[in-house]
């Protein structure tokens, strides 16, 4: 994504949480690391649309749920 991907609004710690689930477990559900989950929590790492559809899978919500561009 472009310079402005730290205006990304990210709640997938909120989310993960609500849902009862550690980042392993989140990790493995989506087939990707532990440090993976940690980094996009973090803001450091924007997913792809794929693992973005992973995450949202697991925690049934939408990836916009997740993931919002401010207004």
């Amino acid at each position: 994504m472009g310079k402005n991907h730290k205006k990304l609004i990210n709640n997938l710690e909120q989310l993960r949480k609500k849902a009862g689930l550690t980042q392993s477990d989140l990790s493995e559900s989506a087939e990707v690391s532990r440090k993976s989950i940690n980094a996009i929590e973090n803001g450091i790492y924007v997913p792809s649309t794929v693992l973005a559809l992973k995450i949202a899978e697991t925690l049934g919500c939408k990836v916009e749920d997740i993931f919002k561009l401010p207004k």
